[in-house]
Formats: structure tokens, sequence, C-alpha cells
């Protein structure tokens, strides 16, 4: 089974600038063979792209000479990025994403991919690791990154002022027998993040103090870099010109992201666990329309906080490895207006309704009895 791990390092000043000009290089790149496809898509139409394999022979034979600090950069690493680009263009092309967007420098979603070569390549050490062209680099995180491991490639990346390496790794499964324990429903939403139909709750915890905190400070943090923009426009300059403090104000706002999206990952990580660790033979969860959802204006930040999408993929994920079956229900399954105890369906049933009454006399969380509905689900699909 193939595992990837990810953590912060501490590169040398030297290390630092090899792995920022080979981000930007792989940057500038991707960029660069994203705009030749669409001119050839806009002027021979559909079903015409240029392979990544032949923009390479572009890069190498005529954009290399033109631009030499192409080749400051390794080849392995500049042609993965051609490929994620080739990647996102055959998806648009065949209708199954949007229209791929350029990279940005300060959105710092670019990685820098660099596969094992040599046989000292990605050779872990309890405190430091060899990186393919960039060389020894310290762990932050001594111990966390395992030794003996068979890795098969790695990525570096950089956000928020700090670097970051990725390995994926062989690791034995976690499978020793199927589980046996009670299936459970899980009901995911705004004011709670989970509840589950075997009555444990989830708080939300964006409604903490801490995070509500955080994100007090980032908006404070924010409005303090709009007002740069506003005065440097007054002095008559370019927005586009640099300027070293914007420039630290923006890493200072990247930092408070960083830190909400690190409280926000933990606490879904450690939910997650604590679900796969009960062993229930089989979890349900509901096919939400994440994206019909968002655009509800007075909803739309608290349902994209509570990073739906991604608490279903790493469960799912998670489950796998523990040979548990994950279950989706049909996206119009009534979950919350069927009655859980005689299947009654309430159609008159409000968002702001939040105990469910029936005429059975039921009387109960409307959560707690979407979820047992879920676990009750007879019609899904195994994710």
């Amino acid at each position: 089974m193939l595992k990837g791990y990810k953590t912060e390092i501490l590169p040398s000043e030297e290390q630092a600038l090899k792995i920022r000009q080979t981000l930007g290089t792989c940057r500038y790149l991707y960029n660069l063979y994203l705009a030749s496809n669409f001119e050839v898509y806009e002027t021979l139409g559909k079903g015409f792209f240029v392979t990544a394999y032949t923009f390479d022979k572009y890069v190498n034979h005529v954009v290399k000479k033109e631009l030499p600090w192409i080749d400051k950069c390794g080849a392995k690493a500049r042609k993965q990025a051609m490929t994620n680009a080739e990647r996102a263009f055959k998806n648009y092309m065949q209708g199954k994403t949007n229209r791929p967007k350029f990279k940005k420098k300060r959105q710092q979603k670019v990685k820098a991919y660099f596969p094992k070569n040599a046989k000292g390549d990605w050779t872990i050490w309890r405190h430091k690791i060899q990186v393919p062209t960039i060389g020894i680099v310290k762990l932050k995180e001594k111990g966390y990154l395992p030794t003996k491991a068979k890795i098969h490639s790695g990525t570096v990346s950089y956000k928020a002022g700090r670097y970051y390496v990725s390995v994926l790794v062989e690791v034995p499964d976690n499978i020793s027998e199927k589980p046996q324990g009670e299936g459970i429903g899980i009901d995911l939403g705004i004011k709670e993040l989970a509840v589950m139909s075997n009555g444990v709750i989830k708080p939300n915890i964006n409604k903490t103090p801490q995070v509500k905190k955080l994100d007090k400070k980032l908006r404070r943090e924010q409005r303090r870099l709009s007002r740069k923009y506003v005065d440097k426009k007054k002095r008559g300059e370019k927005i586009a010109t640099y300027s070293a403090n914007i420039e630290k104000q923006v890493v200072k706002i990247q930092r408070l992201y960083q830190t909400l999206t690190n409280i926000r990952v933990d606490y879904e990580n450690k939910i997650i666990s604590a679900i796969v660790k009960r062993k229930p033979s089989f979890i349900v969860l509901e096919d939400l329309n994440v994206r019909g959802m968002m655009k509800n204006r007075h909803l739309s930040r608290a349902i994209a906080v509570q990073r739906l999408s991604y608490f279903r993929t790493k469960l799912t994920i998670k489950a796998k490895q523990y040979g548990i079956e994950v279950r989706i229900a049909d996206r119009f399954y009534p979950s919350s207006k069927k009655c859980s105890r005689c299947g009654r369906i309430k159609s008159d049933l409000k968002l702001k309704d939040r105990i469910y009454r029936c005429e059975c006399g039921l009387e109960m969380d409307r959560d707690l009895n979407a979820a047992i509905n879920l676990r009750n689900a007879t019609k899904y699909e195994t994710a």
C-alpha cells in the first residue's frame, strides 16, 4: 500500500534559493504550456492540443536558448510540471473540469517533483532527508518520516514562508480482519460538523473562541493590506511594482490562513481516526451537493470553512485502509424528512426546525434522526 507523508523542512539559504528557483520555473512552464494550448485550441478548435512530450522538446531546443535560467531547474521537475498541465487541459477538453487557471505566485499551489533516480535519493534519517538536486535537508519534525520504508517519489513545496517535503512510500497493509462492529450513519452539516447514529456529536470547530479570534485577526490584517494598496495608488505608483512592506503583509496573511487550515485539518483527522478506530462494519454518508449549497450567499462561507468534501474524501481513504465499507446514500434520499421510527415523510420540514416531531410520537434532534436514517438506508453506492 502506498502512503503519503508531508512534513516541514529547514533548508539552508542556498537550498531555499534553489527550491524557489525550481518552483518558479515549474510555475512558468505550467503557465506557458497552458497559454500555448489555449492559443491552439482557439485557432484550430476542439481536439487539437500540444502534448507535454512535444512541448518539452520545444522548451529544450527553443525556450532554453532565449531563457537560460530555465536550465537551473531539473529536467524531471520541468517535465512533470508540463505533464500536470497536460492532464488539466485534457480534463477540460473532455468536459470533466472547468477551464484550467494559470498558477499565481502568491497562491503558491506549485510543487516541484523529484523522482528517485540515484540510489541515495530520498534517503531518510531521523532528523534529515536526501532530496535529489537539493541535497541533505534538515527535518523540523524528527522521527515522523519512516526511515526504512521504500520511497517511490517526492515533492517539495513552499507556502506562507515555510518549506515542505512530501514523500510517497510503500507501507504494509493495516487490514488484519474485516471489522464486525455496528454500522454508523454520519450526517454532515453546518451547525455541527458530524452527528453520528450512535449519538456521538462532533461540534463545529469554527465556532470555538480560538478560531473566531484568528478569523478576527485575519480580517484586520486584510484591511491593513488593502490600505497599503490604496496608499500606493494615491502616491501615483503602479500596483504591480514590488513593495517590501506589501510582501511582508501578504506573508503575514498567508500564515494566518495556514494556521486556520492546520487547525481545521487536525480536527478532521482526529474525528476520522476516532470513527475508524471503532471498527464499524460500514459507514454511510450522504451525497451532498456542496456546489449547489454554496450558491446560498447567506451560508456559502459557513459551508466553505466546514470542508465537507475534504472530510468525505479523507474518511473514504482512511476507511479503505482498515477494510471498512463506505456507502454513499442517494442525493435525494429524504434522510432529514423521514421518521426513523415509522418511516413517515414530513414534507413540510424547514431548515429552522431543529427538532424532528412525528405523529407517531417520535421527538428527536433532526440531525440525529437523519444519521439513523442514513445508517438504515437500503439504496446506496459503494465509495
